[in-house]
């Protein structure tokens, strides 16, 4: 019975410790829990951090056109996408992505990868709790940092620029970033170095869809 108490209050501890957290990642340099187990494994690693005022203003806005559009009005989680993705699911059609941005930086931060009803379930409130507590142009700050961004351990838009275009994150065009954006959510698979005829189709779109979350940005004052 004793070893059973223990076993439950250690488990507790781990599903409260993302909430203890995450205030803390106001500041920092996060770094996300892939980014740990390839360094345990020894597996290489390439990240570094650049400061959301020193990106391409470029980059925020494709990947938010690409990852979650309506990532400056909701709070944490995008309910209607959600519904969508499930019901599709119940019907047997292919499976659209349901997850916003902050939904991903949970994942990424505090999770694992893959799909189970476990870490939805886990992704969710933690996803609410993160927008609760940090702002949205940290959220984006963080998540842009960590995200997996090339095929050999490149993390955050600094390696991924530098790996796919030979130069900073801060000079990016509206095509490169674009084309960044598009590699998502699969950087192995998807390259922006070498971009194919899907790849280059995404980034076109992904520029025009730019224009409009500008617009949403300013009309919620989400930064």
């Amino acid at each position: 019975m004793r070893i059973v108490q223990i076993l439950l209050l250690f488990l507790l501890a781990l599903l409260l410790l993302p909430y203890l957290m995450t205030p803390f990642y106001r500041t920092g340099h996060p770094v996300s829990a892939l980014m740990a187990w390839r360094t345990l494994k020894g597996a290489p690693v390439v990240r570094h951090w650049v400061d959301f005022s020193a990106m391409s203003p470029y980059l925020a806005r494709s990947v938010v056109g690409s990852e979650d559009a309506k990532f400056c009005s909701h709070r944490g989680v995008d309910w209607g996408a959600l519904r969508e993705a499930i019901d599709d699911a119940e019907d047997g059609e292919a499976a659209r992505g349901g997850s916003t941005i902050t939904q991903q930086l949970a994942k990424n931060l505090f999770l694992w990868p893959g799909r189970s009803v476990i870490r939805k379930g886990l992704e969710l409130p933690l996803a609410l709790w993160i927008d609760f507590v940090l702002p949205k142009q940290r959220i984006l700050e963080i998540y842009l940092n960590i995200a997996e961004m090339g095929p050999s351990g490149q993390f955050g838009v600094e390696a991924g620029s530098q790996y796919a275009f030979g130069r900073s994150a801060a000079g990016l065009s509206p095509r490169e970033a674009a084309l960044l954006a598009a590699i998502l959510p699969n950087p192995v698979r998807r390259s922006a170095r070498n971009p194919g005829p899907g790849v280059r189709r995404l980034s076109a779109t992904y520029m025009v869809r730019a224009n409009a979350v500008e617009r949403c940005w300013r009309e919620n004052r989400a930064f």
